[in-house]
This record gives structure tokens, C-alpha cells and sequence, in this order.
């Protein structure tokens, strides 16, 4: 067995969490995969001291998956395509810095509303070139918006609600006109991933087209290798950004769980992560206090329990109320969550929309645990007890719920436990269906699901929040897919309220309204919003420096947060020994 192996299977050699054994499972089973690999790591009769990447290669975890699929294409819905597709390989106009709350020129180098804001005008970048060196221009970013209306499943931001037209003038600036006012249209406009379009113009289905062989304008664009346990990327020779990336690569292993990524990041395979650690002090950080590190502030997206409205009984605010009110929330996040969180509001607003939360909105009482109320709403909605002590729904079929989670996310499945154990006790024959990332994405996005645990819209604001949660507008028919508001509801007076909100720029006004949009949403309890989720990140600066953290915090550290992981992968830099 390698030296490695031995060291964190000894008994005590490593303070590891609860759940020794599970962990140690996990580990063997990773020493396994890193042995399939044949990359270098790991060979048969081969041990070796430390399973490191080679020198200059930065290892990242944020996708947890048994094998790895080949597909690149920026155009799928978000966690379709490998990491980092979106943030990497191909890059934006502009990119909102959530951090610092500024837009920062990228491939546009500048963006600018007309008098009326119905156009939006953007200079592209001179002298930026594709990675295989035929030059970027205007015309790739009309050819990008093209594809976005042609096939409407790669609209996942529905900027085809809202456009009229895209075009260029003289070969380096876009105008953006708009069919009406819409003022947040600009994040989703300018963030948009722009495909080259001498390579596109030439698949004859972009849909199902995986781009195995990706030319972009990101930082890194070469595939060095790809095997089903590992990938790596190397930099684009035609980056246009001069002297970045100082990063020769990017690898990714195949971690089939939590457990098994948190154990290459805590043995040192992994120099960044986004997967959650538990008690990440004491199996991270007190191992090498000077070289690991995390910031995981409450700056993601809301963390919901999703019931799709459009099957019963789910369509009843009072069977959701119900639901809610039979989660203990404290409970939830201390054992899901290690106390990395807190309890959500009732308006679901994270500590990044905290000057626009409604406090009075937040506190009302659907969110607060009690079984009784619980009881009693389930009884008030014809839910009613049978002679086993189980629901049964008003038309007296057994109320059995499946609730459907990640099954590598070990964070949400153990709040799924938390959750379907909550739910068995107020007569509810709730139960945990675990799906790899890719079953579990295709059901929310076609409705196939009872309930889900699931993440939320973000935005500059909580427009782009709300609006996936309950705008008539994003509502699509079961079976059909849906790249947001995969619950089914929507709201014509919420519609309404986002429509007056897309239509200003005053910042009072934008204020006002998004209360009345947040008192609509604690009225109709669209989802369940659950806690705040942090933005995971964890690093080690042993062999790599620049990572953004508390003390400088220039972006989000997270790499989930797509597009601004470009603005930490051309920061980082191989640690000067």
C-alpha cells in the first residue's frame, strides 16, 4: 500500500470527522482511481510519496462524479459542460464581480445604455485571438446571440424575452437593442459565453455537439488529456491577457463523492476545491495551518427544497407551508451543514442582497419549526392521518414523497436525511432518491420529480432570483426543459412587480419594489427556501499563491461562481520557493 495510504488509514494518524469509517471507504477507493488513472499518480507496484500534480499544474475539485464525460460545449445549461467550459475556456463580454459589486471589462472592453436603454453598445476587445489564432471579433458575438435564439434550450437567461436585435456596425462594437426597457438584461447580456463562430457555423447540431476539441479565448483551451478518471487542460498560446496565465494547467480527478474529494484536497492532490469539508478546521487546516486555507462567506445562491407545483398536492401554498413548518432549520444546518450557515428568511435572500432584504417580510411564520402547525395545516388542506398514521392526499391516495438530491453532494444528502426523517413525523412517507449529477439535472429541468433539494438564481440583484423562482414568464410544461423555475409556478402580480423593477434604474425605486416582490413570495411560498449556502472554497498555498480570501478579497474564491473564476485563474500564480 502507498506510504500515503498507510499514513491516513492508521488508526489516529488523522483527526477526521465523524464518520471515520465511511471516510476511510472513501479513501481507498479514491487510492483506486488515482491507480487507474495511469497519468503518473499512482502505478501498479508503484508506490509513491505524496499523490501531487506535476509542477506548475494547478489541481482543482468541483465536480463530483465517477467517470468524466467529454463535453465542452458553453451553451448547455450550467453543469452540463466540464469545468471550466463556462470560466476558462471561453469567456464573456464583461464579468460582475460580486465581491467588489463592479462590472470588469473582458472581452467587451467597454458597455454603454443609450438615452432611452433600449440599446446596449459594446466595444469588443482589439487584438484578442481564438486559441487556434484566427482572430475575435464582433461578428462571433452576433453569430453567439444567433445561436441563442435558433435553439431555444441554449437561452437558459431567455434574453430572446427581451431582445429585438444584435448586430455590429463597424466590426468592433455590438449594438444590443432591446424590444422593451430591461434594465437587468445587461447582466445576462454581457456575461454570456461567446462561441467562436468560424468553428460553429460548421455543426450541423449545435445541441447535441460536445466540442470535444474546444477553440475559445479563455486562459486555458488545450485538452492534454482525457481519460475517464482524469483530465487536464493546458494554456491557450494566444491568450490576450500578456504574461497570464502563470499557470502551465489545470488537472481534475474523478471523485464519485464529498468524502473522497475532501480526502485528495486533505492528502494534498488538490490545490483548489469548491466541495464542502466537514469540520474543515480541524481535517484541513490544523494539518498545515500555514499553507491550507478556506473563505466560504454566505454570498451563494439559496440553498431550496423544491415541491413542483405542477403535481399534487403540491400545487396547495398550505401543503408547502405545512413542509416548511415541520423542518427544524437549526437542526438542518448543524448537522448538513457543520454550523457553516444559518437558517434562511422567509423572503430566501442571501447575505449578498442583504441591503434589499424586507426584515418583516423574513420573519414570518411558515418559516419557524413546529409540528403542531405542521399538523394542523396538512389537516386544514384534507391531508388526513389513515389508520397507519400516514397522509393520504384529499383524493386518498397515500401522500409519499421522493425527495431527489445529488448523490456525490454529501452536504445536501445528509440534509435530505435531516429533511425526509422531519417530514415521516408529521405523517408524510418521505424518502431520499439519489441521482448522479446528470440524472438529477435532466429530472428538475423536466419536471420529473416530487421535491428536490436545489440551488437558486443569482444576479446583481434578486431580480434574476425571483425571476426563476416565480415569474409566469419562465413557467414551462412539464416534460419540456426548464433552465429555471424548475418547481412550475408562476405569478401574474410577481410578474408584474418584475416588469416595473426591469423598467428603472432609480436604486430607491428598485428598492420598493423588490419588498413587494419579496412580500408576494413569503405570501405564496413558491419553494422552500432552506439556508444561505456558502460559496465553498478551500486552497492550499504550498505550490500556488494569489487565491482571493478574507484579508483580499477581489473576487469570490469559490470556482463555482462562473464567469468570475476568470478573474482568480489569471490571478494565480506557481509559488516562488
Amino acid at each position: 500500500m502507498p506510504r500515503t495510504a498507510r499514513i491516513l488509514l492508521a488508526r489516529g494518524a488523522l483527526d477526521l470527522p465523524p464518520r471515520r469509517t465511511e471516510l476511510e471507504r472513501a479513501l481507498k477507493a479514491w487510492l483506486v482511481a488515482l491507480a487507474a488513472t495511469s497519468t503518473g499518480l499512482l502505478s501498479a507496484g508503484c508506490a509513491i510519496e505524496r499523490p501531487e500534480p506535476p509542477a506548475g499544474v494547478l489541481s482543482v475539485s468541483i465536480e463530483q462524479t465517477s467517470a468524466w464525460v467529454r463535453n465542452f460545449n458553453p451553451l448547455l445549461p450550467a453543469g452540463a459542460g466540464r469545468w471550466p467550459t463556462r470560466n476558462g475556456i471561453y469567456e464573456p463580454l464583461q464579468i460582475y464581480n460580486g465581491v467588489t459589486h463592479r462590472w470588469v471589462p473582458w472581452l467587451g472592453s467597454e458597455a454603454t445604455w443609450s438615452d432611452d436603454l433600449r440599446t446596449l453598445r459594446v466595444s469588443v476587445r482589439r487584438g484578442v485571438r481564438w486559441s487556434d489564432g484566427a482572430p475575435f471579433t464582433a461578428d462571433d458575438v452576433v453569430f453567439t446571440f444567433e445561436l441563442l435564439r435558433k435553439h431555444k434550450v441554449f437561452d437558459s437567461n431567455d434574453v430572446w424575452s427581451f431582445l429585438e436585435s444584435v448586430r455590429t456596425g463597424d466590426g468592433q462594437t455590438v449594438e444590443m437593442r432591446l424590444s422593451r426597457v430591461f434594465v437587468p438584461g445587461m447582466d445576462s447580456l454581457l456575461q454570456q459565453p461567446i462561441v467562436p463562430r468560424h468553428i460553429w457555423e460548421k455543426i450541423a447540431d449545435p445541441m447535441t455537439f460536445t466540442n470535444p476539441e474546444p477553440v475559445g479565448t479563455g486562459p486555458f483551451t488545450e485538452v492534454r488529456v482525457f481519460r475517464n478518471q482524469v483530465y487536464e487542460l493546458g494554456k491557450n498560446p494566444y491568450y490576450w491577457q500578456a504574461g497570464k496565465p502563470a499557470v502551465d494547467g489545470l488537472r481534475f480527478l474523478a471523485f464519485p463523492s464529498n468524502d473522497q474529494a475532501n480526502m485528495a484536497l486533505i492528502e494534498g492532490a488538490v490545490d483548489w476545491s469548491a466541495n464542502f469539508v466537514p469540520a474543515i478546521d480541524r481535517t484541513f487546516v490544523a494539518r498545515d495551518p500555514k499553507d491550507n486555507h478556506y473563505w466560504s462567506p454566505l454570498f451563494g445562491s439559496t440553498v431550496f427544497l423544491y415541491a413542483n407545483t405542477a403535481r399534487a398536492p403540491f400545487g396547495d401554498v398550505r401543503i408547502r407551508k405545512a413542509l416548511s413548518r415541520a423542518i427544524d432549520r437549526d437542526k438542518l444546518v448543524q448537522v448538513a451543514m457543520y454550523g457553516y450557515t444559518r437558517p434562511a428568511d422567509a423572503t430566501g435572500l442571501s447575505d449578498a442582497y442583504a441591503d434589499l432584504r424586507d426584515a418583516e417580510a423574513g420573519a414570518a411564520d411558515w418559516m419557524r419549526y413546529d409540528t403542531a402547525a405542521a399538523n394542523a395545516l396538512l389537516d386544514e388542506a384534507g391531508a388526513l392521518r389513515g389508520p397507519d398514521g400516514m397522509r393520504r392526499t384529499a383524493e386518498g391516495s397515500p401522500l409519499r414523497i421522493e425527495i431527489q438530491v445529488v448523490s456525490g453532494w454529501s452536504d445536501w444528502v445528509r440534509g435530505g436525511q435531516v429533511i425526509a426523517s422531519a417530514l415521516r413525523e408529521v405523517g408524510v412517507d418521505a424518502k431520499l432518491r439519489l441521482y448522479d449529477m446528470s440524472a438529477w439535472i435532466d429530472h428538475l429541468q423536466r419536471g420529473d420529480f416530487d421535491m428536490a433539494i436545489a440551488w437558486s438564481g443569482e444576479g446583481p440583484t434578486p431580480y434574476r432570483f425571483y425571476r426563476w423562482l416565480m415569474s409566469p414568464e419562465t413557467v414551462t410544461p412539464l416534460g419540456q426543459v426548464a433552465a429555471s423555475n424548475w418547481h412550475r409556478f408562476g405569478d401574474a402580480r410577481a410578474g408584474e412587480l418584475l416588469q416595473a423593477f426591469e423598467r428603472t434604474s432609480d436604486p430607491a425605486e428598485q428598492k420598493r419594489l423588490m419588498h413587494d416582490v419579496e412580500r408576494r413570495f413569503v405570501e405564496l411560498v413558491p419553494a422552500i427556501p432552506l439556508f444561505p449556502g456558502p460559496l465553498w472554497g478551500a486552497y492550499r498555498t504550498r505550490r500556488f499563491e494569489g487565491f482571493p480570501n478574507a484579508d483580499n478579497p477581489y473576487a469570490k474564491l469559490t470556482p463555482n461562481a462562473a464567469p468570475e473564476a476568470l478573474l482568480v485563474l489569471v490571478e494565480l500564480r506557481p509559488k516562488v520557493k
